[in-house]
């Protein structure tokens, strides 16, 4: 078995090459903010499914419930958990749908994700060296 064939380091691996090229479509975003008519573009962020899940007892999404009149209601997210977009997307009159601080906070946020699997890349490769005895 190879280096390459250690399912965490292909879906690591998977998921830094999905960040690289997600910041290459916010850069075109940004690049584009004052090309009439451009939308802004986003890559679906990969899914992993885990072989034997189902085996190993998965894990079911947890829903938040209202169980005292007092308790605040939990309007901006839905059951699942995950949030609800917007319905309106700020627009220019030259139909320029780029919002410059949306795409920043993109940028940042895949840029913090990218340095976080290439720590826990580095980590990993690490472990099997010292498995090695090669450290």
């Amino acid at each position: 078995m190879g280096v390459t064939d250690v399912p965490i380091l292909s879906m690591l691996r998977n998921r830094m090459e999905w960040a690289q090229e997600r910041q290459r479509v916010l850069a075109e975003n940004v690049a584009n903010a004052d090309t009439p008519n451009y939308r802004a573009r986003d890559l679906v962020a990969p899914k992993f499914d885990p072989q034997g899940a189902a085996s190993a007892g998965a894990l079911t999404p947890v829903a938040l419930v209202r169980t005292q009149p007092g308790h605040l209601g939990f309007a901006g997210f839905g059951a699942s958990g995950a949030q609800t977009a917007s319905a309106g997307y700020e627009q220019r009159p030259t139909g320029n749908g780029v919002n410059i601080e949306e795409e920043m906070m993109k940028v940042a946020s895949n840029q913090m994700d990218y340095q976080a699997v290439t720590a826990l890349y580095t980590r990993s490769i690490n472990l099997i060296k010292t498995a090695l005895g090669k450290r």
